[in-house]
């Protein structure tokens, strides 16, 4: 193994290549390294680890590749190819722990003679393969194999279906009243008098915020809200239905049960449980705020008798601009995207003391920045910034792991897929920023571990959201924006209007958690309950959650890409919040303090996954964390 970054090839038939010939040799030399694990006799338990371990860095390296390769790749041939080679190494995997014979080297050796960590190891992997279905009768396995197998191929087709989704739709030059100046600049009218409009974040953001004429927000809301439609449809009940039945044949009541048995949470049951304390804790805070939207709404239609989803961004910037004195779009102004992108590598270089070195190596797109992430010296990691939208790209924003560390063995890489406009930015651009860039300094950070099944971000999975909903509070201090900031005369963004922003931002923040309780609730409920028809569920789910009214007809589960990865667990982004809002108390209102930054640090970030998260959590506060902080938060507390 090296310790070295990857070397990325500079032409298609290189890239075709890597996209190929890498996974199979990975494939290669895991099926030799399993055969000597079955046959060699003589090995201790400490050398079977040590074997797994590289089956695990192989099968890591070769479907990280590849999977970023499937989402951010220019060429729609490398993507397909990618996409076959996921599907291959997924399937190697999870056929890996329905190999009795393999299952056999580990059940039947002791962990008397191992040390801690190596144990911890050994039980999750006894836990894998128990959860594999590798106790099952012979016909149970082969069909847990071919369900397996058939969820990697639904969720890849149903990933691609929204990638590949872009929608448009022309409004006339007057439907982009409200709109700021750049962004009319960029989109002319056509020999027709009309202007396209597309679901790239770049226009859908802008356009829900500022738009004044409702019929251009409710019209590319729609189409937004019906991505991967009706391709997705019949996709997604049959995935639900395979996981179900998946579930089932390995001893689960559901597919949550069989998820959150590896999580915090513990158990399928407490999902509804936790989602009724986010909603009772909400509950007052929205009362309070949709009367306010609907009057808001109301002036400008007068007919009006419900806020709808396509409303509810464009109401609050009104109202934060009215009442608070906060005009998103002077807040923009001192957002451009370069200034941005320098401010938060400065601000966690400090933060977390490392050095982000600018590396002029060939990537997958012109697009793409790297650095090498340094301290003292030493090399911790590199980080690929791939920031704005193309066709065939991710289209949201999220991190995708490269190369999982492992101390002196692989240094950790990985990778930012969002869609940030090039010019001026929304500060909720810059707050998504800071987010998905917390999990990227969590990968690097963490992936020193000895063993790889703990490296990196590879803790619970229902803790994972925590670090990057931290590193959010960031992105709201009035010292850290005026530190890289500047409007068109070069002026800092004035700490008073930072502050009215935090004021701001606590209107509506009950309807917030609110809207995030209708994807928690349609993540649960559609795997739970599998309705035979998703469209009506789904849009009851959404109308129950919140006051705020989903658009009538719309399929937003086609499009929604959690449903695979997260699975019936979107609940983890309040659960992880709760722990958020918690930690933050650890700085004791000083976001730039040395002491707490170095002991979050160590604590939290650079453990990766070696111990639970709870551990990790308690060893940073000095005591379990606590449910006060997000109340008092979803109340309005700034």
């Amino acid at each position: 193994m090296s310790t070295a970054p990857l070397v990325f090839p500079t032409d298609l038939d290189g890239w075709t290549a890597f996209a190929s010939d890498r996974p199979t040799e990975r494939v290669r030399q895991v099926e030799a390294i399993d055969e000597r694990l079955r046959t060699e006799s003589g090995l201790t338990t400490a050398e079977r680890l040590e074997l797994w371990n590289d089956t695990e860095i192989a099968l890591g390296a070769a479907l990280s590749e590849v999977y970023l390769l499937s989402e951010a790749h220019p060429d729609a041939a490398v993507r397909e190819i990618a996409e076959h080679q996921v599907q291959i190494v997924e399937a190697l995997s999870s056929g890996r722990m329905l190999d009795r014979d393999l299952w056999r080297v580990f059940a039947e050796t002791s962990s008397a003679d191992l040390d801690a960590d190596s144990a911890r190891l050994l039980e999750r992997l006894l836990r894998d393969f128990r959860r594999g279905g590798v106790e099952l009768a012979d016909a149970k396995r082969a069909r847990v194999t071919e369900l397996t197998d058939r969820d990697t191929e639904l969720s890849l087709a149903f990933s691609r279906n929204i990638r590949d989704g872009r929608r448009e739709i022309t409004v006339s030059a007057a439907g982009l009243a409200g709109l700021p100046a750049d962004f009319i600049e960029t989109h002319p009218t056509d020999e027709n008098g009309l202007v396209t409009l597309t679901t790239d974040y770049t226009d859908l953001m802008p356009v829900r915020e500022y738009a004044t004429d409702r019929a251009t927000r409710s019209a590319l809301v729609s189409v937004y809200n019906n991505l991967g439609w009706p391709e997705n449809e019949p996709i997604l009940a049959e995935l639900l239905g395979v996981r179900a039945e998946r579930a089932q044949l390995l001893g689960y009541a559901d597919w949550a049960e069989y998820e959150t048995e590896t999580r915090m949470i513990g158990s399928g049951a407490a999902v509804p449980e936790f989602l009724a304390r986010v909603d009772e804790a909400s509950a007052p805070a929205a009362a309070a705020e949709y009367p306010q939207l609907l009057e808001r709404l109301r002036r400008d239609a007068s007919d009006a008798d419900e806020v709808t989803i396509a409303d509810f961004w464009y109401l609050l910037g009104a109202l934060k601009r009215e009442e608070h004195d906060v005009d998103a779009q002077l807040v923009r102004s001192y957002f451009s995207f370069e200034r941005v992108l320098q401010g938060l590598l400065d601000t966690t270089g400090k933060l977390l003391d490392v050095r982000y070195i600018a590396v002029a190596e060939p990537t997958w797109h012109e697009d793409v920045r790297s650095f090498d992430v340094v301290r003292d010296g030493e090399m911790l990691g590199r980080i690929h910034l791939d920031l704005h939208p193309r066709d065939g790209k991710f289209n949201h924003a999220a991190c995708f792991p490269l190369a999982t560390g492992v101390e002196d063995r692989v240094l950790p890489e990985g990778v930012l897929l969002c869609n940030f406009s090039r010019g001026l930015m929304e500060h909720d651009e810059v707050v998504t920023f800071f987010h998905e860039f917390g999990h990227l300094v969590h990968h690097i950070l963490g992936g020193r571990q000895r063993w790889v099944r703990f490296s990196g971000v590879a803790t619970e999975w229902d803790f994972v959201e925590a670090p990057s909903q931290l590193l959010e509070e960031w992105a709201w201090d009035a010292g850290v924006l005026a530190s890289f900031s500047a409007n068109a005369d070069g002026d800092p963004i004035p700490a008073d209007l930072v502050t009215k922003m935090k004021t701001a931002d606590a209107f509506g923040r009950g309807l917030e958690v609110r809207r995030q309780l209708g994807h928690a609730n349609v993540s649960y409920h559609l795997h739970v309950d599998r309705p035979a028809d998703l469209q009506a569920e789904t849009e009851r789910l959404y109308a129950t959650s919140s006051p705020v009214q989903p658009l009538p007809g719309s399929h937003s589960y086609a499009g929604f890409g959690h449903l695979t990865g997260y699975g019936s667990c979107y609940y983890t982004y309040q659960w992880s919040l709760v722990i958020a809002r918690d930690l933050l108390s650890g700085f004791n209102g000083d976001l730039m303090d040395a002491a707490a930054a170095r002991r979050y640090r160590e604590h939290i970030l650079e453990p990766g996954g070696s111990r639970d998260a709870r551990e990790l959590v308690e060893s940073f506060l000095g005591r379990p964390y606590a449910f006060d902080a997000y109340r008092a938060w979803v109340s309005g507390g700034i």
